[in-house]
């Protein structure tokens, strides 16, 4: 792999809750330099930033329920809808942390299918935050059979905000848990090529960055 290859991997993000205008333009730019595969920004910057890709094969993502999923199943598909509107090609939205962590599957499955019933009639792809700092792995695994049933294209280690972030070792067991039904994202911690690498060898097929040019900067050709 080189370089450029590695850099369409990477989604790059700004999800900072004080991020400016100015962030969000250095961000397209960034992306922009280093053809990265996205720009992850929080709902408010949606439609600025797809003003700003508008020309390139840059996709923007968007995140629903951030950070913390613990809101109701119609709120996190309203703001999905609201969202796409704005230009989003792609949703990550928070599982329903707190619900999984009481065992409560049925209400984990309802919250991701309500979102993915509005992302599919769009004709765009959901991602699954599972936040796995937080959960066994038992979890982990549930989470992941849970996000498949409900129509989620990926599962996703981390928002970056809460406890750990992405290992290698959750990685491939949620690479072998969706055998193929899903893609995998790593994201949380990632701050060099050769954890970025690692993690695509672990089953990763998207690395979610804030520290994205530092990755690509340390790439050895």
């Amino acid at each position: 792999m080189n370089r450029e290859e590695l850099a369409k991997y990477i989604d790059h993000t700004q999800l900072n809750p004080f991020a400016t205008e100015e962030d969000i333009k250095k961000l397209v730019e960034e992306a922009k330099k280093y053809h990265f595969y996205s720009v992850v920004v929080n709902p408010y910057y949606v439609k600025l930033a797809k003003q700003l890709v508008k020309g390139t094969d840059i996709k923007v993502v968007s995140v629903v329920g951030f950070p913390f999923g613990v809101t109701y199943k119609e709120v996190k598909a309203y703001e999905a809808e609201l969202v796409i509107k704005d230009g989003a090609d792609e949703i990550d939205m928070v599982m329903n942390i707190s619900a999984a962590k009481s065992g409560r599957w049925d209400v984990v499955k309802d919250d991701i299918k309500a979102v993915n019933d509005i992302v599919k009639k769009h004709g765009k792809v959901l991602k699954v935050i599972l936040e796995t700092g937080y959960l066994t792995d038992d979890e982990k695994v549930k989470a992941c059979e849970v996000a498949v049933e409900a129509g989620a294209d990926f599962v996703k280690t981390s928002t970056g905000f809460g406890k750990g972030g992405a290992t290698v070792h959750d990685v491939e067991l949620m690479y072998r848990t969706v055998k193929g039904k899903a893609q995998v994202k790593a994201a949380g911690g990632i701050h060099s090529a050769d954890e970025a690498l690692a993690m695509i060898k672990a089953g990763a097929t998207r690395i979610g960055a804030s520290h994205s040019v530092q990755i690509i900067e340390s790439f050895k050709q």
